[in-house]
């Protein structure tokens, strides 16, 4: 996957994630990619630093499975969310979905058996604990971590 910071034609900047380039391409002349302040589907990639290569191992999903819930403090000033983030990210977890494998509560593992290099390099998501996520950081394990919202069909 690649991540593109974008901008609409209201210059609102934001980001997204796209399967590559072409996918990036294909979505944004099909007016897919909406900006998620004011809706304006009329995106472009925006100027970005170059991003350096990383062995490929590091560069791992965490998803969770189940939606995250705010601590109760935050619960109570974060609002509902945005109709459009929410779309935003049902589609982000559709693809993720469809071109990443599901590992469940062994995602630490898996990581670090590619990250060793003793399983293919691909990508996965799955459950890991915060203290998983930590060492696996400590190890030199790049993760990273989505809002995981129920499915836009679902």
């Amino acid at each position: 996957m690649i991540h593109y910071q974008l901008r609409c034609s209201q210059d609102h900047g934001f980001d997204g994630w796209f399967k590559d380039s072409a996918a990036f391409d294909k979505l944004a002349s099909a007016g897919l990619v909406d900006c998620p302040v004011c809706g304006d589907t009329r995106a472009r990639r925006d100027l970005m630093a170059p991003a350096i290569a990383k062995p490929r191992a590091e560069a791992v999903p965490v998803v969770p499975s189940e939606p995250q819930q705010l601590p109760q403090d935050k619960a109570a000033t974060a609002g509902p969310m945005p109709a459009q983030l929410m779309a935003l990210l049902q589609r982000m977890r559709a693809e993720v979905e469809k071109n990443c494998d599901h590992v469940g509560r062994d995602f630490a593992e898996e990581a670090r058996k590619m990250h060793r290099g003793e399983s293919e390099h691909r990508g996965i998501y799955g459950d890991a604990t915060p203290e998983e996520a930590e060492a696996l950081a400590d190890e030199g394990i790049e993760i990273g971590s989505i809002p995981w919202v129920p499915r836009a069909d679902g």
